[in-house]
Parts: C-alpha cells; structure tokens; sequence
C-alpha cells in the first residue's frame, strides 16, 4: 500500500455515516428531555443530567461491548439518587457514583456480567415496577404545582390533600393544566401521523408546554439554569473519606449492582432488534463502569444503558457506535450553546415525562398472563414492586430476590413418599411396609415427609426405600434417622410392657 492510499483510507468516510448521523439526531431529541427531568426528578441540578449523558455518548460510546446500545441518565436510578442527595447531599453525590464505577470496572475484570443475567426476570419486573410507582407517586406532586414529600408512601398518603391543594390555588391549578396537556400529547403521540410521530413524543411534549408557557406568560416553576461549569462539581477528599461509612459504601454498591443489572438487561433486550454483532457482556460492564466513573470524577448523575434511547438509536436505523457518539456531541453542543433554553421549561411537564415514563414501567397488561401461567413469578413480581414503593430500592430488591430463591428450592425440591403394602400372603398384624421415596428431600419438605410416616401404622416392620431419591439434605437425613429412632424405642417399650408381639424394626438405608 502506498504512502498516499494509506492515507486516504485513514480518512476515508465512515461506510455508514448517513445511518449514523439521523440516528443520532433522534436519540439527542428523545435524550434531551429525559437527561433534564431524571435530574430534576433526583433533586439535582438540570445540567448534571446532560453531563451524564454527554459521557455517556463520548466515553461510554467508545468503548467495546454493545455496539447500538445508548446510555445516559436512567428513570430506573432516580428514586435511587434522590435517596442519596436527601440523605448525604449533592457533594457526596459524586464519590459514590465513582467507587460504583470502579466497582463496576472489576466485576467485568473479573469476569462477572454473565452471572447477572442469572438474576430471575420477575425481580427485574418488580423493581422496575416499584420504580415506576414511586416515580408515578413522586412527580405528580410538581405535575399538580407541589412539593413532593419525604417518601413514596407519605406521597401516596397525601395525594387526597394534594388534590384538595390543587383545587384552591389558582397557580397549582395553572401547572396542572400544563402539565395534564403535555401528559395528554404523550399518550395520544402514538395515534398521530408517522411523519408527526418523526419528532419524539417527550421531545414535543416539552416544546408545546414550554411555548405555551412562554406565549401566555403563565406562572408556574420553570428549571433552574446554573450553568453547565458551574454545575460540574468534583468530588473533594472530605467528599472520598465519608466513603468508609457503611452508608454511603452501601449506596455505591446499590448503584453499581443496580446499574450493571439493568444495563446487561437491557443489552440483551437491544441485541434482540437487530442482527449486528452480540453484546460481550464483560466488555460492556467494563465499559458502564468506565463511564460511571467519570460521572463521579465530575460530579455527575449515575449513568445505565437505557432501553429507550438504545430502542430508538435501533429503529432510527443506527448501524454503528458511531450514532451514540454523535449523540454525546449533539448533547454537548446544546448544554453549552443554549443553556437559557433550560430555563423556560416548565417543571410540570417534565413531571409529566416521567410519569409516563414511571407508568411504562409497570407491567399491568403482562401480570395477567403472567398469573394464568406462573403464579409463582406474578407472586415474586407483585412483592418485589410494592417492597421497592414501601422501603426503598436496595431492600426491596434483596427481599425480591429472596423470595426468588425459595420459590425456585419449593419447585425443585419434590418429594414423594409411597407406602406400599406387604403381599396378601404375608399379611397379618406384622406384615411390613415398604416406604419408597423419590425426588428430593430438602427441609422445605420436611414437614410433609414427616406427617406421611407418622401416619404408619404402630406395630409393623418398616423399610424405608431411599434408591429413587436424588438429593438428601442434612436435616431430612437426620429426621429420618430420628424417626426410625423414635419409633424403634416406641415398639421396645410396648413389648417390655406385655404387648403382643415382637418389637418392630426400621431399617433405614444409606442414601
């Protein structure tokens, strides 16, 4: 190869750039308003949600793993980070994205984003279902004009005083005529024109609410512009040292195994659109850390791989990574080009955009088949959802995922005990019982094991068949011991008593 056809091809253009540019362009339109309300939503300021997602495009999109898969700011995250910024502040915000990140970079060292596709479906549905009521709970406060409370549930207990507020405040009830209309284009965008339907439904929602509030100089609460530098706040020593704290250590496990979980979750989602290459999970957990941990470095929101905005970037007809890096550049240029552009947002209808979006997370239309086919996994589902909206995140998943486990050791453990009888030709008052089991006898049926042969007749020689059973754990391997024991014990003393008879034996093979 000549010196000069080298350095052609070393600038030759991108083979589908055209795909990748308009691709782009639409995941900036739908990101830009969802970077915005998640930050509002989780109590910080608007432009640390764009810097979440301008790493996102920049950072994360450069990297190996999953080639169409955007990321950014996530609504499954919010609850979780307005958490953290009421209980440790906005300065702490920072170095608990950035020991999450790290966290993140070592289990893909290590090797562990495939153990996280392990985790049951149903507890992924509950918390994304939890997620979506406390965000459904919490943004109808600033929706209707109001400051929401201190929890999910207190806001749930105060929506009949939030009514009752709304209806005698003429400046509440402006913001939810605002924000009821953007809440209405939201649901009725899908029902438009495919040429209409070219511009996002949250993108157009925001514009319409914003320039009728502009036109008609409402007064409502509108986002607070300050500045895409001044916003950017790394995290200082004192901010690295409260790390040691159990509590704030705690939290960035929270948000790196919560975050890996939905952004491998989501990968798998994304590969099932399209035929290009396959997400390497390892690669795309290093890469999900490497960004979270600039996020950190700047201060910024926790970043996951976002169904929504990769969705898009797919259908939009995205061929490359390139798409999702432009899309970083596009949100850069605006965050630094038209910063005022954020100030006339109104609040009321990026609560809108986010009770929508909390209100896709709930998965009414699938629960019912979900109950007609595994009630077991509606179960986990249903608990897991109304543990996140009672507690908070963290405990909700842990207990989700603990019912999980019992669920799936009561299916697995079956036990069968049959009793057979002795042949008519020996019958008699000693005749013997065979007692085959089969299966597997853990503890979770040791309750049913043991009442099956404490129902055998007193009196009678007993064997017990233990060829068919596949697993025997320590506490049913013992109980059985203890019954042939017991019974053995019970039949001597009836024959030292003056009972007829012999004393009946057990025998109880090794298993």
């Amino acid at each position: 190869m000549t010196p000069r056809s080298s350095l052609r091809s070393a600038f030759r253009r991108p083979p589908f750039l055209r795909q990748d540019l308009a691709a782009s362009l639409v995941v900036f339109l739908v990101a830009v308003p969802l970077c915005v309300g998640i930050a509002v939503a989780s109590g910080a300021p608007a432009e640390l949600g764009l810097v979440t997602g301008i790493v996102g495009g920049l950072v994360t999109g450069l990297l190996p793993g999953s080639s169409l898969q955007v990321s950014g700011p996530a609504a499954g995250l919010t609850v979780l980070v307005h958490q953290a910024v009421t209980t440790y502040g906005l300065p702490a915000l920072g170095a608990v994205v950035l020991a999450a990140g790290v966290l993140q970079v070592a289990m893909g060292v290590l090797r562990l984003g495939r153990w996280f596709r392990a985790i049951s479906v149903s507890v992924v549905q509950g918390m994304l279902a939890g997620i979506g009521l406390v965000l459904i709970a919490g943004q109808l406060y600033p929706m209707l004009g109001a400051q929401a409370r201190s929890s999910a549930m207190a806001d749930l207990a105060g929506l009949p005083a939030l009514l009752a507020h709304t209806a005698g405040s003429p400046r509440a009830l402006t913001a939810a005529a605002i924000g009821g209309g953007a809440l209405l284009v939201l649901l009725g965008w899908r029902w438009l024109p495919a040429r209409v339907r070219a511009v996002p439904g949250p993108l157009a929602a925001v514009v319409l609410a914003t320039a009728v509030t502009a036109a008609a100089g409402l007064d409502v609460a509108t986002v607070e512009v300050h500045g895409l530098l001044a916003s950017v706040q790394p995290p200082g020593l004192s901010d690295l040292e409260r790390l040691a704290g159990t509590g704030l250590l705690g939290t960035a496990v929270a948000f790196a195994l919560i975050a890996s979980a939905e952004s491998l979750f989501s990968a798998a989602a994304v590969d099932r659109l399209h035929n290009g290459p396959r997400t390497h999970y390892d690669r795309e957990l290093v890469a999900q850390g490497v960004g979270n941990t600039v996020c950190g470095l700047l201060g910024a929101l926790p970043m996951t791989a976002v169904i929504v905005r990769s969705a898009t970037n797919v259908h939009a007809g995205a061929r490359t990574r390139l798409s999702r890096v432009l899309h970083g550049c596009w949100l850069l240029l605006f965050a630094a080009l038209l910063p005022a552009a954020l100030g006339m947002i109104p609040l009321a209808a990026l609560a809108a955009v986010l009770v929508h979006a909390g209100a896709k997370l709930v998965p009414v239309a699938a629960l019912r088949p979900l109950w007609q086919a595994h009630r077991g996994e509606a179960v986990v589902l249903v608990v897991t959802a109304v543990a996140v909206t009672a507690t908070n995140l963290l405990e909700g998943v842990l207990l989700g995922l603990l019912l999980a486990v019992v669920k799936s050791a009561w299916e697995t453990s079956h036990l069968k005990v049959e009793v057979v009888e002795a042949a008519e030709a020996v019958e008699g008052p000693a005749a013997p019982i065979l007692v085959r089991l089969s299966g597997n006898a853990t503890f979770l049926r040791l309750p049913g094991m043991l009442g099956a042969l404490e129902t055998l007749p007193q009196g009678r020689p007993v064997t017990l068949d233990l060829a068919d059973l596949l697993h025997v754990d320590h506490a049913c391997r013992t109980a059985l011991h203890d019954w042939a024991a017991r019974r053995e014990g019970e039949a001597e003393g009836e024959a030292e008593g003056g009972a007829e008879g012999e004393a009946e034996s057990v025998r109880v093979p090794t298993p």
